[in-house]
């Protein structure tokens, strides 16, 4: 079903609301006085509806090469902590309206969707280690059939190819292929992975590799989900009773009510982009997505959200653990080459060769693509998780602060 309309009793309500936010908007350049609470709330809550569009504009303005991709999903968080940042000052501007009925109840239930995005981070986080892991593997397929460096090019430094090379690399690429079986083809086998991250270094392949890494770097958010947790649960109790504000509410607010929406709406939009790009438990995309289309930041935001259902709903995309671009990359890479490893015979021709060499190239780049950008990714699911929790915790200060005054 399109997420693009919404029919329904409360659209006059929500036009209302409208209205009473842009009031005096047009009027601010010729206030007399600079005083003026009233243009300069108006104003302000204006002028964040106006900034999320433009930040979801720009998200939205990618061509299809580049949706989904490591550097989209990482901008698409610098949109959440944007958004983020330029929120917060609004409800402590206005602390005396926010600790009023029915703004109490509002916030209240966002900082309750934030507390259901903290989970979604951590099984990001987990997922992000997993894609991590099958770096590793691409790495010894590079350093199988690369040259003596391990790097993939055409230098004169390339060494000749062997069947020992090539029997390890096969195996590397069976392990691989394995190892990115969608959760729902391996019998839970996912979940059981992301809780090994960091954990038991007896309980996969590489326990070397984890050995020398501190516990700690696999700990830096919290415990991750439990093996019962799911990511499309997750995500319809974010969404539950994000409904579009009425009218009444817009006026009992003086509007305040409108940007806890619209932060409502980006963080679940966000969390669903994440949960369809990253591998994690249970993933499930079935979350409609409705937003009036008079909100500025509608059009762009519910086209991304068609542009990605559209992309799941590929052929070579249904079955997939993620829609993250590099990893569509990898699959692709890794299958080509290890149906030409299956033809290949020894002593080894010259032509074949260089078949063999340029798909290692182009596994070199998906494999340079995941070196450049995981390690920054995972940074900002960090730091989207702690911003998440100071806000949270300044705000509901914040508020008791408020109630203890009165």
């Amino acid at each position: 079903m399109p997420a693009t309309d919404y029919q329904g009793s409360s659209t006059p309500l929500t036009i209302i609301g409208r209205s009473l936010l842009s009031m005096k908007r047009d009027q601010v350049h010729a206030l007399e006085s600079p005083n003026d609470g009233s243009a300069s709330h108006d104003f302000e809550l204006g002028s964040f509806q106006r900034q999320v569009a433009d930040r979801f504009h720009d998200l939205a303005s990618v061509p299809p090469d580049e949706l989904l991709s490591l550097p989209w999903v990482r901008k698409l968080l610098d949109v959440f902590l944007c958004c983020q940042d330029e929120f917060r000052p609004i409800l402590f501007n206005n602390k005396a309206q926010v600790i009023k009925p029915p703004m109490d109840r509002l916030i209240a239930e966002y900082y309750e969707r934030t507390v259901k995005a903290l989970d979604v981070c951590n099984a990001i986080r987990d997922g992000i280690e997993q894609i991590k892991q099958w770096q590793k593997l691409l790495e010894i397929v590079l350093c199988a059939l690369g040259d003596n460096n391990g790097i993939a090019n055409n230098n004169c430094c390339q060494r000749a190819l062997g069947e020992g090379q090539f029997r390890r690399a096969k195996k590397t690429l069976i392990d691989l292929a394995i190892g990115m079986l969608d959760e729902k083809d391996s019998g839970q086998a996912l979940s059981h992975r992301n809780r090994s991250f960091g954990r038991n270094n007896n309980s996969t392949s590489h326990s070397k590799d984890h050995h020398h890494r501190p516990l700690g770097h696999f700990r830096s958010l919290s415990w991750s989900v439990s093996r019962s947790w799911s990511a499309a649960r997750q995500l319809l109790a974010i969404g539950n009773n994000l409904a579009v504000p009425r009218g009444s509410d817009v006026v009992a607010t003086n509007g305040l009510v409108m940007p806890v929406y619209t932060m409502g709406c980006v963080l679940l939009f966000v969390m669903w982009a994440l949960v369809a790009a990253i591998p994690c438990q249970d993933r499930g995309l079935q979350v409609h997505i409705y937003v009036p289309r008079h909100f500025s930041w509608a059009g762009p935001l519910l086209s991304l959200h068609e542009r990605i259902l559209e992309e799941s709903k590929k052929r070579d995309r249904k079955n997939a653990c993620g829609l993250l671009r590099e990893i569509y990359q990898m699959e692709k890479c890794t299958r080509l080459l290890g149906e030409l490893t299956d033809t290949v015979q020894f002593p080894l021709g010259e032509e074949k060769e260089m078949e063999v060499r340029q798909r290692v190239k182009e596994l070199g780049q998906v494999f340079d693509a995941m070196k450049e950008g995981l390690e920054p990714l995972e940074k900002q699911v960090r730091e989207v998780f702690h911003r998440i929790v100071r806000s949270r915790t300044e705000g509901l200060d914040s508020l008791g602060r408020g109630n203890n005054t009165e």
